[in-house]
């Protein structure tokens, strides 16, 4: 059987370091149609449970500046913080994920609203892919850190993460290596 084109494309893709990025990071527009990838993802009564948060330009400074003194109060030094400071510029742009789960909600539960936000990572990432860019998301212990979590939330959100953005230093020489399909593809025997 011949694997369709669009195919090739979602098993093409890639995840990219923040220091294997470099610009030039998506415009406006690029940005506008992975956001619109993202929505498209399976989303029961369309209740967008998440938001994408986009730092660039001096805002990278900013978040620099909060990763830097979350690094101090964590007790890694001057080092460590310049380090964490380092690491929020690298890639041109960064983009904070975040989640509004409403645990309450009639008809969606919890669960159901987790997966659709799963779902608009993935397709945000494969969008920036099919443009030509690179991007990875990254989470850790900074997500837990509750002053860049207030920085980045609002009352109800959820921090999960920030996905790094650009053009890709290099291609890999070839696809990452993956379990085989039979590693996540099972039969159920029934019950």
């Amino acid at each position: 059987m011949i694997q369709p084109p669009a195919l090739d494309a979602v098993l093409s893709r890639f995840s990219v370091g923040p220091k294997h990025l470099v610009e030039p990071g998506p415009s406006d527009e690029q940005l506008a149609w992975m956001a619109q990838a993202a929505l498209r993802a399976p989303d029961h009564a369309e209740l967008v449970p998440y938001r994408f948060k986009l730092v660039r330009g001096a805002a990278k400074e900013g978040m620099a500046a909060l990763f830097a003194d979350a690094a101090r109060a964590a007790g890694k030094g001057d080092e460590g913080a310049a380090l964490d400071a380092e690491r929020a510029l690298k890639p041109p742009m960064t983009v904070a994920v975040v989640a509004r789960i409403d645990l309450g909600h009639p008809q969606v539960p919890a669960h159901e609203q987790w997966a659709a936000v799963g779902g608009a990572i993935s397709n945000f990432l494969m969008a920036a892919h099919l443009l030509g860019f690179g991007g990875k998301m990254l989470s850790g212990a900074k997500v837990r850190n509750p002053t860049i979590a207030a920085a980045f939330c609002e009352p109800g959100e959820t921090l999960l993460g920030w996905i790094a953005l650009g053009t890709p230093m290099r291609r890999p020489a070839g696809p990452a290596r993956k379990p085989a399909a039979t590693a996540v593809l099972v039969e159920w025997p029934g019950a």
